[in-house]
């Protein structure tokens, strides 16, 4: 996202590219965040880092006026992400809607912006916004793992499958805990190589 944050999906990715472990399970550093990773029916899974860094906070309160009063939830897995409740994903303009609360005053450092729609008892639609990119992206993890932690908080289901802009979908189970915090929320979803690249020397040096 532009800056020295976890990315969920670049974590995960890592097991498509040649030469990966072919472990069915392992034990890895993501941006000095220990995670684990494993192979499973899903793609590739991956366990959110969990403990006081991370979890659901209150709502800053400045940013409930600027949501319109719209059901929103405000949590940390590595990087900030902001989830607003929607009618209909597909009829947000994000390119309004989101760069405004994504640069919040009430956000240090700025935040990531979702917008969900729930479809059924353990589904939902969800695009997201991520800072660095500033724009719409095709599917944010950690922005699926805030919002899944979220839903489970509020009905008590702890299995969501999140469909993405991307046109693919990826699953996340967790138990919640008091306090907006969880325990084992994995991540899982496909991964595949898709080219090849040569960095510029200079990238590699830095």
């Amino acid at each position: 996202d532009g800056a020295h944050t976890f990315c969920s999906n670049g974590t995960r990715a890592a097991l498509a590219l040649e030469g990966a472990p072919r472990e069915e399970a392992m034990e890895v550093l993501s941006s000095e965040e220990p995670v684990s990773l494993r192979r499973d029916i899903n793609g590739v899974g991956l366990r959110m880092p969990e403990g006081e860094a991370t979890g659901l906070r209150p709502l800053p309160m400045p940013v409930w006026g600027a949501l319109g009063g719209r059901p929103a939830a405000f949590g940390l897995v590595g990087n900030p992400q902001l989830v607003v409740e929607v009618p209909k994903v597909a009829e947000v303009d994000l390119f309004a809607f989101a760069p405004p609360r994504r640069h919040h005053k009430s956000f240090k450092g700025g935040s990531n912006i979702n917008v969900l729609e729930i479809t059924g008892e353990h589904e939902a639609r969800i695009r997201s916004w991520e800072r660095g990119v500033e724009g719409e992206t095709l599917c944010c993890g950690t922005g699926c793992a805030v919002a899944a932690a979220w839903m489970a908080q509020r009905t008590g289901r702890g299995q969501w499958m999140l469909h993405t802009a991307s046109g693919e979908a990826v699953t996340v189970e967790l138990k919640s805990l008091p306090g907006g915090a969880w325990k084992d929320l994995w991540l899982s979803g496909p991964v595949r190589r898709i080219g090849e690249a040569t960095p510029d020397a200079a990238l590699l040096a830095i």
